[in-house]
């Protein structure tokens, strides 16, 4: 088992990839808290995420989330992120604040079958440049998810349940490595 007391996990990936479902596994699972960025961020500005980009556009979305996800202060929570925290820097090394992140990598043809094309990622809310497909977000976000993860997690063949026993093994694992 991981103790999540002295900080957070943070799950970061694209959209579709489980974050939201498989953090309220985990939180469970370890007995902390859990927090949904998104439904913050849709909270804290009264209205859906697509109507927030839709009013001030991919960058200025950006650096709201970026504002509010900056701001937070959580500690020992199993904390998803939209799959846009990874856009601006250093925010998840605020949240993780002594923590550690996960990226749950699910292969570009699963993400596909689970959103549904441009108008799924349209419909989430997903901060998209002009004319960019999923496979365009899912190419740039790559890099920033491999440079953002202590942990890679690929969940893509597993259910939920099965993705968060995965990831209880590799924190424990994690953590043994960093006691030694």
């Amino acid at each position: 088992m991981t103790d999540i007391k002295e900080g957070n996990i943070i799950l970061i990936g694209m959209p579709g990839s489980g974050k939201s479902t498989i953090g309220v596994l985990l939180a469970k699972a370890l007995g902390a808290d859990f927090t949904d960025t998104d439904l913050l961020i849709q909270r804290r500005a009264g209205m859906l995420l697509k109507d927030i980009i839709s009013h001030r556009g991919t960058d200025g979305f950006l650096d709201y989330e970026a504002e509010i996800l900056l701001s937070l202060n959580i500690r020992g929570a199993v904390i998803a992120t939209g799959g846009s925290a990874v856009c601006r820097e250093g925010v998840i090394d605020s949240l993780k604040s002594g923590g550690i992140s996960v990226w749950l990598d699910v292969p570009l043809n699963l993400l596909e079958e689970r959103i549904g094309g441009l108008e799924g990622l349209r419909a989430r809310g997903v901060a998209l440049g002009d004319d960019q497909s999923l496979r365009g977000v899912y190419e740039k976000r790559r890099e920033l998810y491999i440079k953002n993860a202590d942990i890679r997690a690929e969940c893509g063949e597993l259910n939920a349940e099965g993705c968060c026993a995965l990831l209880l093994s590799r924190l424990s694992a994690f953590k043994a490595k960093l006691r030694e």
